[in-house]
Order: structure tokens, then C-alpha cells, then sequence
């Protein structure tokens, strides 16, 4: 962890490309701690905003491939067998939060790519249902750019936004202070979106059926 902590403290395009990679697998890198200070020193001159969008999402559709590849060739017993073990505890897992990832995954079919990149808890772990589930991989790469770009857009609009306001040294503390309120905003559209697809579907099949 020494190592990461080193690589947040020297933000550019290779270590947000890397970052944003080990966050969409299952090593327990803070996203917001990636893209929204990058987008904070962007607003100083120091990088360019649009690359750090660009490289997040390339990182995190790069780390949600291997998950996929992992589910899709190893199969439930290995992915359980892995989130039981002391490995998997490191990374902060367990079985538990792989099932939550499979239910959100199957009860939502493949929107639930896109809508699992924005909830926290399923994030990193939606494309481990998706590789089992055999799902179309270059459905699922657009489905996860999309919502790994829509996730980074939102942590580097923040990061912009604070740095006008918000001192260096408190940057962290208050991003995930800020976080917390984002999360549930979002989160709060996400169900709202689901609500509205799943009336709009039970709808127009009783009009089929009339």
C-alpha cells in the first residue's frame, strides 16, 4: 500500500492510467482519490483535464477486462474460492459482495454494466458477473467505457471545481467529504432510471398483450 499511497502522491497520465486499472479490479484504490485530485492540479496548468478523463476510463475499462476474462474463464467456484481466501480478504472481498455484484448484474440485465460502474460496492466488481454470464465482450467494453467515463467526468468536474476553493492540504479529506453526498445522489438516480425502465418494459408488454 506504501506503493500505491507513493503513486497518489505523483499524479500523471501513466500513474491515473494504472490507478484507475488496479481500482476497476479488485485492489481497493479509492477512485475519487485518483481522478479528482488529477483534475485539481489540471486546474492549475499542470495536466490536461481531457487526458485525465481519457486515461481513467482507458485504465478502468483495461481493469474491468481483466475481471471479465476472469469470470468468463474461471468460473463461480474459482471467483468464490479467490474472494474467500486471504488474498481476496486483502483486497477487501468476500463472497458476499460477489453475489451482490450477480444479483445486481442478473436482476438488471445489461444496463446494469453501465449503472454498476456509478454505485459503490458493485463498481469494481460488475464485470466478474458479466465474464460469467459469457456477456458479448465488445458490448460489454461500451457499456463499462460509458460508465467509467460518466464516473470520471463527475470525480474530475469536483476536482476542478475545489481547486478555486479548497487548499491543497485538505484536498483528500474533502473529497471524500464531497464524495459521500455524490454517491448518494447518484445512486438515487440510478434507482430512479431502473423504476422508469422496468415500468416503462411491464407497460408497453400488457400493451402487447391487450
Amino acid at each position: 500500500m506504501n506503493f500505491i499511497s507513493s503513486l497518489l502522491g505523483n499524479l500523471n497520465y501513466g500513474t491515473v492510467f494504472f490507478l484507475m486499472l488496479l481500482e476497476s479490479t479488485v485492489i481497493p484504490v479509492p477512485s475519487e482519490l485518483v481522478v479528482a485530485p488529477a483534475a485539481y492540479h489540471a486546474a492549475a496548468g499542470n495536466i490536461n483535464l481531457w487526458l485525465v478523463i481519457l486515461f481513467g476510463t482507458l485504465g478502468a475499462d483495461m481493469g474491468a477486462t481483466i475481471n471479465y476474462i476472469a469470470g468468463y474463464y474461471l468460473g463461480r467456484p474459482i471467483i468464490y474460492r479467490f474472494a474467500n481466501s486471504k488474498w481476496g480478504k486483502l483486497c477487501l472481498l468476500n463472497q458476499d459482495k460477489v453475489e451482490k455484484s450477480e444479483k445486481y448484474f442478473y436482476d438488471h440485465g445489461m444496463i446494469a454494466t453501465i449503472t454498476g460502474r456509478l454505485i459503490p460496492g458493485i463498481r469494481h466488481l460488475i464485470s466478474i458477473p458479466a465474464g460469467l454470464a459469457k456477456m458479448n465482450y465488445w458490448k460489454f467494453l461500451l457499456y463499462t467505457t460509458i460508465g467509467a467515463g460518466v464516473w470520471n467526468c463527475i470525480l474530475a468536474a469536483m476536482g476542478w471545481y475545489m481547486h478555486s476553493m479548497v487548499p491543497e492540504n485538505q484536498l483528500n479529506d474533502k473529497i471524500m467529504e464531497y464524495g459521500e453526498y455524490i454517491k448518494i445522489t447518484i445512486m438515487t438516480l440510478v434507482a430512479i432510471a431502473i423504476i422508469y425502465f422496468i415500468a416503462k418494459y411491464y407497460l408497453e408488454r400488457r400493451k402487447k398483450q391487450s
